[in-house]
């Protein structure tokens, strides 16, 4: 029996409010591979618990995750016929927290590509156009949300297939810090990039659900648990976010749309700054044109012979080339790939997180017909870096491009930055969280120099219990000085009333009262601390140095941060 109109809906208001769904009825194909039986559906959701988190909200599964009862094709007929035993985690965990699944969603086939085209099942197109692709792999997922079908659906992300569907259909699409969610119960791409991702309408949904899905899993070696604290510099609310500097390679609606995305980020956020993201780009090419191409081999190359119309055949001469790469190979990309990690790792060093368009253009179905492999290579170009650099990442809709197609961008910060990067998403999408105030017997210190994130005393912050708030700039008053003191490089901010209008960067920790206390004996003269006005008129305690310490010292305002200052004598 398969799903009839109105019984999904029906099912979870018999339930209850807390329960209502705005899915009435399963999409045909080609976004649905299969669908859950109708008596199986009322009777999971008659069973949720009223006040579970995700109490009766309808999901979608995409076809390379496991769904009790029913088979993990990855898009491949072949598997049609062995129904699985059990759940994945993922899906298990949605389903505890009151989730009901409703089937398996289509996608491009072993999760290799990012066009929705690669399928046996049928090619997914664009919700607002259907000359133009839906994006893949998570293809028939973002199709059924964007659709109507459900509010939520379950998808994966290695090169982008989460971000990429999510931004050509105007969803949110959230790719958590590798390993957060398990991949037990996951048909493997690549094993050691594979992300557990969510399509939500709303950045808020999406959040429910990833907090359901996060759990370290002791039987999931890619598991790892989320850290107490925030990592080293790492802030609690993101306020300076870069976007790449000079030009990026767009389509001309592409390009424009950018600008407008460009011209809002400066609305929202305090400091927009630009960095150079060519090592990035690097890291993106190795995915499918270098050895890592072997990974995908041996977590499926087995299901491609023999050949046959079940097997997509841009997919089989893509992986087919895996079986070829030699040992040596994938070791010489590992260490290029150490080597790029190191190079952006400065990138973060002043900035919360990164802007980037998720695509360089929109095809059509046509373009992708008449090219398949140049044109799914183009869509990765901003996408296929984030899990080979151990990032996470949120594709949001950005305002539409001129002739009204959806368009994304994404935000991409550090590992464990989900967080932040989720209050950034949300206040992108006008669903803002409220900044959390200081906890009482804590204080705000502001820092300019070695306390910094990653500098040299910045460890008798972590030591006394300090988080880092919010990276800011001063108001237009101060100077930072290099004093002259033998033996070390110290930095000294000095309020002299004629500082330039940009200020000098700063960092704003959070620290408990006795952390404050702990560091006044550590304080040498000439530095102290006092009262900092920042580029907003903030007042907070912060690290001075008294004026009379500047008279033999160097200025190095000009570098506009101490971290840069020190750069230039490197």
């Amino acid at each position: 029996m398969t799903l009839a109109p109105g019984d999904v809906l029906d099912a979870a208001q018999a339930h209850g409010p807390a329960a209502a769904s705005r899915a009435a009825h399963a999409a045909p194909r080609p976004a649905w591979i299969n669908l859950v039986p109708t008596a199986d559906v009322v009777r999971r959701a008659a069973a949720v618990e009223p006040d579970a988190p995700l109490a009766g909200v309808p999901f979608g599964i995409k076809d390379n995750l496991d769904l009790a009862g029913l088979p993990t094709t990855s898009a491949n007929p072949a598997l049609a016929d062995a129904p699985a035993a059990t759940s994945a985690v993922a899906v298990a965990r949605l389903a505890a927290a009151g989730a009901v699944a409703i089937g398996k969603t289509n996608m491009d086939q072993f999760a290799t590509g990012l066009v929705g085209t690669r399928s046996p099942y049928g090619a997914c197109a664009c919700v607002a156009d259907p000359a133009y692709v839906s994006g893949g792999s998570s293809s028939g997922s973002a199709v059924a949300v964007a659709s109507g079908v459900v509010p939520l659906a379950l998808a994966t992300d290695t090169a982008g297939s989460g971000r990429v569907p999510a931004a050509f259909n105007g969803l949110v699409g959230i790719k958590p810090t590798r390993g957060l969610v398990s991949t037990r119960g996951l048909a493997p791409a690549c094993r050691s990039l594979d992300c557990v991702t969510t399509l939500s309408r709303t950045v808020g949904l999406g959040r429910s659900a990833l907090a359901a899905l996060v759990w370290t899993d002791p039987e999931d070696p890619w598991s790892r648990p989320r850290p107490p604290h925030p990592p080293a510099g790492v802030a609690t609310t993101m306020r300076v976010v870069a976007v790449p500097a000079g030009p990026l390679d767009l389509d001309p609606a592409h390009a424009a749309a950018w600008d407008v995305a460009v011209a809002r980020l400066r609305r929202l956020v305090p400091h927009v700054v630009e960095v150079d993201i060519s090592a990035f780009l690097a890291a993106a090419k190795l995915l499918y044109e270098g050895p890592f191409l072997a990974e995908r081999w041996a977590g499926f190359g087995h299901l491609l012979d023999p050949d046959g119309p079940h097997l997509d055949p841009t997919v089989r001469g893509i992986v087919a080339r895996g079986a070829a790469i030699d040992g040596a190979s994938v070791f010489a990309a590992q260490d290029t790939l150490a080597g790029l990690r190191r190079a952006t790792d400065g990138t973060w060093a002043d900035i919360d997180a990164l802007m980037l368009p998720v695509t360089p253009n929109h095809p059509t179905r046509a373009e992708v017909a008449a090219d398949p492999v140049g044109v799914n290579r183009r869509l990765g170009t901003y996408t296929n870096f984030v899990n080979l650099l151990d990032l996470c990442a949120v594709a949001v809709p950005a305002d539409p491009r001129a002739d009204g197609l959806p368009y994304g961008v994404q935000f991409v910060a550090p590992a464990f930055a989900d967080d932040p990067l989720l209050d950034l998403a949300g206040a992108w999408c006008g669903e803002a969280t409220p900044v959390p105030p200081v906890p009482g017997g804590s204080s705000l210190l502001a820092v300019a120099g070695a306390h910094m994130s990653g500098l040299a005393l910045n460890p008798q912050l972590t030591a006394a219990g300090g988080v880092l708030r919010y990276r800011a700039r001063t108001a237009p008053a101060y100077r930072l000085f290099r004093l002259n003191v033998p033996g070390v490089a110290r930095p000294g901010l000095v309020r002299t009333g004629d500082g330039p209008a940009g200020g000098v960067a700063v960092e704003v920790w959070q620290l408990p009262h006795q952390g404050v206390g702990a560091l006044l004996d550590l304080i040498p003269a000439p530095l102290g601390l006092g009262r900092v006005e920042l580029d907003d008129g903030t007042l907070v305690t912060g690290f001075l140095a008294e004026e009379y310490a500047t008279r033999d010292a160097t200025d190095v305002t000009h570098h506009g941060s101490w971290r840069a200052a020190l750069a230039a004598v490197a």
